[in-house]
């Protein structure tokens, strides 16, 4: 069986932040888990069998924080990284909010790519933690839909109002 398709590339230029936190890694580690919950999969799913509005359903996946953020997702390499000769404590996570992610959706599903938004924590040399997180507007502004970028811009703001909620500075880029 054939398929007839076709294919374009488009070329995604990505402001990568990194922060150099004075704040050992585990320290960080739990103030960002605490700030940024993981959602209940098994929750969501019972939501979604049950028929559930969705007001009810974005009410329920909201984080706490002023920032919305929940973790969809959370990996702890170091185990694994530690059997390849590399042993520094790592965590990353895909974070994001349900609202921004089906808003962004209705335009294109290709923003999926984007959102939610991976941010990784890693132990510095010097006993402190780098925090790296790709800018999410500089990602969505490559899908070309003003709403899109829009709304890469109000993820920006939001990820400057967590990283402030856990006492590290906003960064000029996320600024706007």
């Amino acid at each position: 069986m054939t398929f007839h398709a076709s294919d374009r590339v488009v070329p995604v230029t990505v402001n990568r932040i990194e922060i150099t936190a004075h704040i050992p890694f585990e320290t960080l580690r739990h103030a960002f888990e605490a700030e940024v919950p993981l959602v209940d999969a098994a929750r969501f799913e019972q939501l979604v069998a049950s028929g559930a509005e969705w007001k009810r359903f974005a009410q329920e996946a909201e984080g706490a924080g002023i920032h919305r953020f929940v973790a969809f997702w959370r990996n702890y390499p170091t185990p694994i990284m530690r059997v390849g000769g590399a042993d520094i404590p790592s965590a990353v996570y895909l974070i994001g909010d349900y609202i921004t992610a089906s808003r962004v959706f209705r335009h294109d599903p290709a923003a999926m790519l984007y959102t939610p938004t991976r941010l990784e924590l890693h132990a510095g040399r010097d006993g402190g933690t780098i925090l790296t997180v790709d800018q999410p507007s500089s990602q969505l502004v490559s899908l070309g839909n003003n709403k899109i970028t829009q709304a890469g811009f109000e993820l920006d703001r939001m990820l400057g109002d967590l990283l402030e909620e856990l006492g590290l500075p906003r960064p000029e880029a996320l600024r706007r």
